[in-house]
């Protein structure tokens, strides 16, 4: 077990993954102009890059893993103009959310969402050109299941993209980030949110959660064969790619 993975938003009895559906679709409503405002923006920015490794590649079916309201999923859809995109996440307040940005935008002929497990994936292996997550896998109750899972959807040859918050490893940016993180994360995410659980989880997660070197071992043990990483941003954020 990972450290991220007995970190719970709510009662430390209860399932996680029941726990995290729960505290998305309660701080759905708010999701979009926190992570925006949380992150100056910048989070605009490194969704752009993270499918710009895809570009290459010209994926014509792509899974979102961990979609939430379809930020990743929309800027997908417009960047490699895939023929299929489907957004999966636990939460349906988010995605609910998610349908209308993608109706305003005029993409339901490509991009459709659907309610799924992330552990275990109701589509056939092999269905997928490319996957991709961003922000979201740190909340999978395993982390190796979930990623396992993404690579057996993915077919042969197909890539992974993801883009994941991480914490800064030199001074002082990661001292920079601890006090923001602590400080007037957690305070700003409860005052919009009005879930005060929530994002001081968010930076529990943050901090317990693997990343470089490390994840690449995780990636690999999960069925990818090539696997690449570069911190952005002084390393708030790491974007991963992997080959299946």
């Amino acid at each position: 077990m990972y450290k991220q993975e007995a970190i719970k938003p709510y009662d430390a009895r209860q399932e996680k993954g029941q726990q995290v559906e729960q505290m998305f679709n309660q701080i759905a409503p708010a999701y979009d102009k926190l992570n925006h405002r949380l992150s100056w923006n910048i989070d605009r920015g490194w969704r752009r890059k993270a499918i710009r490794q895809l570009l290459p590649y010209k994926p014509h079916a792509i899974l979102d893993v961990a979609t939430g309201t379809g930020d990743f999923a929309i800027l997908a859809a417009r960047m490699l103009q895939p023929q299929q995109l489907v957004g999966a996440d636990i939460s349906e307040g988010m995605m609910d959310i998610g349908r209308q940005k993608v109706k305003a935008e005029g993409l339901d002929d490509i991009i459709n969402f659907r309610k799924e497990d992330c552990m275990s994936l109701s589509f056939d292996s092999e269905t997928f050109d490319a996957v991709t997550a961003a922000f979201g896998i740190r909340n999978f109750p395993s982390l190796d299941k979930g990623l396992a899972e993404m690579s057996r959807v993915l077919k042969k040859g197909g890539h992974l993209s993801i883009v994941e918050l991480t914490t800064p490893r030199h001074f002082p940016m990661r001292q920079l980030f601890w006090l923001y993180s602590h400080t007037f994360l957690p305070l700003y995410g409860k005052l919009i949110s009005k879930d005060k659980q929530a994002y001081s989880y968010l930076t529990k997660t943050i901090e317990a959660f693997p990343q470089g070197e490390e994840m690449m071992d995780i990636l690999q043990k999960a069925g990818f064969r090539e696997t690449a990483f570069r911190r952005l941003t002084f390393g708030i954020c790491t974007m991963y790619f992997a080959t299946k």
